[in-house]
C-alpha cells in the first residue's frame, strides 16, 4: 500500500484548523468559498506551503456560485505532483487538506491525491484509506468524477464513490437528511 509522498495526513473544516497549528503542518491544500476572507489560523503555523484554490461545494452551474471544474481538479492534482517532487528533500511531512468543513471537497481532494500517488490501488481500498483519515467523508461527486476522467481511472473512482456513499449512510444515516437539506439528492441517488 502507497500512501502519499508525506508522512502524516489530515483533513478538517476550518473551525479546527487552530486545533492543527501545533502539529507541524509542513502543506495545506485550502479549498475556499470565493469571497471567504483569508484565514488567520495558518498564522499560528509555522513554516508551510500552501495552495488555496477557491470554488463552492455545489455540484453544478448555480447563479452566483462557482461550481467545481476540471481546471480545480487539475490544480489540485499538480499540488500532489509538487509532493512528489519534493520527496527527496523532505524527510517528514504533513499534509493538511480543508474546506469549509471537511467533509466534501477536501475529502475529494484528499481521495484524487491518494489515487494519484497510488495507480495500482483499486479503488474501493483507497475510499477505505480516505475513511481512516476522515470518517466522515462525503466526498464531492463532481470533483470525484472529474480526478476519475483526468487519471484515467475509467469510471471505477465514480463506481467506488457509489458504494462509498452506501456505506456512508448505513454507518451514518443522518447524512440522507443532511444531504438531502442541502440539494445534494444526486449523490443519495447513486448510493449503492
Amino acid at each position: 500500500m502507497k500512501t502519499l509522498a508525506i508522512s502524516t495526513l489530515t483533513i478538517c473544516g476550518i473551525d479546527e484548523l487552530p486545533a492543527q497549528s501545533e502539529r507541524r503542518v509542513t502543506h495545506v491544500l485550502s479549498l475556499l468559498d470565493p469571497g471567504l476572507a483569508e484565514l488567520d489560523a495558518f498564522g499560528a503555523y509555522g513554516e508551510h506551503h500552501r495552495v488555496t484554490l477557491r470554488f463552492h461545494d455545489i455540484l453544478g452551474p448555480s447563479q452566483g456560485y462557482t461550481h467545481p471544474q476540471p481546471k480545480h481538479v487539475e490544480a489540485i492534482l499538480g499540488f500532489g505532483e509538487s509532493l512528489r517532487e519534493g520527496v527527496a528533500g523532505r524527510v517528514e511531512g504533513h499534509l493538511l487538506v480543508h474546506c469549509h468543513m471537511g467533509i466534501s471537497r477536501s475529502t475529494a481532494a484528499m481521495l484524487s491525491l491518494m489515487a494519484q500517488n497510488d495507480s495500482e490501488a483499486r479503488e474501493d481500498e483507497l475510499f477505505e484509506r480516505l475513511r481512516s483519515v476522515r470518517p466522515q467523508a462525503w466526498p464531492n461527486s463532481v470533483m470525484i468524477g472529474f480526478a476519475d476522467e483526468q487519471l484515467d481511472r475509467g469510471g471505477r473512482l465514480v463506481e467506488a464513490l457509489r458504494r462509498h456513499y452506501g456505506h456512508q449512510l448505513k454507518v451514518q444515516p443522518q447524512y440522507q437528511d443532511w444531504m438531502t437539506r442541502l440539494g445534494r439528492q444526486s449523490e443519495l441517488k447513486m448510493a449503492l
